[in-house]
């Protein structure tokens, strides 16, 4: 493997490595704001026992990822439909186009032979 292969191997791992880190620092931070936001919640009932509080707080955690994760899911398959008519959009004007250089080159070999075809006879 080449030396500019092997970095570009690299800094794609690089780059993932990057990405898995990001993505693991934002879910830990949105953990521990949904924490937070339970526990204020909790504060805000003092008859509540310790383990009141913390089954409340477990709860309303699990609650909130659950619906983030429903959210993001949702962006996800909205961006992948997005995506998706695109690339399809991409596809037929390419296919155009080359169909159109395909006619256009037929054209001028079909012309070249009839010239040809002229000064021989």
């Amino acid at each position: 493997m080449s030396k500019g292969r092997r970095s570009r191997a690299h800094a794609g791992q690089g780059s993932a490595l990057v990405g898995e880190v990001e993505g693991y620092l934002k879910a830990r931070a949105h953990h521990l704001e949904a924490r937070e936001e339970a526990e204020s919640l909790c504060s805000s009932m003092p008859w509540m026992t310790t383990a009141q509080a913390e089954q409340v707080t477990r709860h309303y955690i699990e609650l909130r990822i659950g619906l983030t994760r429903q959210t993001l899911i949702r962006h996800i398959d909205d961006l992948r439909e997005q995506y998706e008519a695109r690339y399809q959009n991409l596809r037929r004007h390419l296919l155009r186009r080359h169909a159109a250089v395909a006619c256009a080159v037929l054209a001028c070999a079909t012309g070249i032979n009839a010239a040809a075809c002229q000064l021989w006879h």
